[in-house]
């Protein structure tokens, strides 16, 4: 049985990987630092599990990093632990070099020196691509050039990453994906702000226009699309995973609104945000082609079930609002 390290299993699309995995033949060790976005109530149906071990700790710990490795003789890591609020980075970007940058420099010597790495699948962003026009996709091979201080973090990883692989035949991965939607979702994301505020019918703001085009994909599509990359991707190997759901932000929160039966005027337009990239798509050939993966959960359909999901799980959500689960988890792990 193979032992894999995730790195910030607690968030949004680690804790949905966990779920992914938990039921096939691995050993899974979560390691998570329990930031604000953080939160092991995502995990509650599997913290039983006999293959399952939740370790609080920070990627930037060298000695506990270590440890991990060497206790649990991990042969996989796949490392989701990031800073990943776009408008936070904005106002402090501090954070984000430290966990998405200097976190993954440590995870990859603290793996060089244990030597037994198989693989590192690095989780990243389209954003790192920067902004599109109207026309064209990211592709694997679309310059990196990032616009917002978080973009940049996640940029400077990958960069580091790649040169690890070159410089000392370090076995990485890395997937780039769109935005990704679904449940768990820490609530100041577009999709669960919009549902969480039209169910109180609270005021929806929507930067600028609200024309912003994102292409969104199912957070279990997702999972899928990593899997497929850390059983069978080539090693060295960048690989897009895409929704194929281009949307713009006004008709999103339209949909959503719909969906709950709110009015349109809880919209609100407020000023745009610093750098905002206008358009993200992205390009799913190589990924079909390789490793024989596409999305299989149309937008529609993804976007019922995820709201039907925040409807029949208020009280995660009341407790994510109040950060009533934080005290909670900080009391049960602060000595071990």
């Amino acid at each position: 049985m193979k032992t894999i390290l995730v790195t910030g299993g607690a968030g949004f699309i680690g804790s949905n990987f966990i779920r992914f995995i938990i039921d096939k033949d691995f050993r899974i060790i979560n390691l998570d630092k329990l930031t604000y976005a953080g939160n092991l109530s995502n995990l509650s149906d599997i913290q039983g599990k006999s293959n399952y071990k939740f370790i609080c700790g920070d990627i930037c710990n060298k000695d506990l990093v270590s440890f991990v490795l060497n206790e649990y003789k991990v042969d996989y890591i796949v490392n989701f632990a990031a800073e990943s609020h776009v408008d936070r980075s904005i106002l402090d970007s501090s954070p984000f070099y430290q966990t998405n940058l200097f976190g993954t420099l440590n995870l990859m010597d603290c793996a060089r020196e244990n030597g037994k790495i198989e693989k590192y699948l690095q989780i990243s962003t389209d954003e790192v691509y920067g902004s599109l026009t109207m026309e064209g996709k990211f592709t694997e091979t679309t310059p990196i050039s990032p616009n917002s201080p978080y973009s940049a973090s996640k940029a400077a990883a990958d960069q580091a990453v790649m040169a690890y692989h070159h410089t000392f035949n370090f076995p990485v991965l890395i997937t780039r994906c769109s935005n990704n939607y679904g449940p768990y979702q820490f609530p100041e994301k577009l999709i669960p702000l919009v549902i969480n505020n039209a169910l109180v019918d609270k005021t929806i703001p929507v930067y600028g226009t609200g024309e912003n085009i994102r292409d969104w994909i199912f957070v279990e599509d997702h999972c899928r699309g990593i899997y497929s990359v850390l059983l069978n991707g080539n090693i060295g190997e960048v690989y897009n995973i895409g929704g194929e759901s281009e949307v713009t932000n006004i008709d999103l929160v339209r949909l959503i609104l719909k969906g709950l039966n709110k009015p349109e005027s809880l919209i609100t337009f407020v000023k745009d945000r610093p750098g905002h990239d206008l358009r993200y798509a992205i390009d799913i050939n190589k990924i079909n082609r390789e490793l024989k993966w596409s999305p299989v959960v149309e937008f529609q359909n993804g976007l019922e079930r995820t709201i039907a999901w925040y409807l029949d799980n208020q009280t995660w959500l009341e407790q994510i609002i109040s950060g009533d689960y934080k005290e909670y988890y900080k009391q049960q792990y602060s000595n071990r």
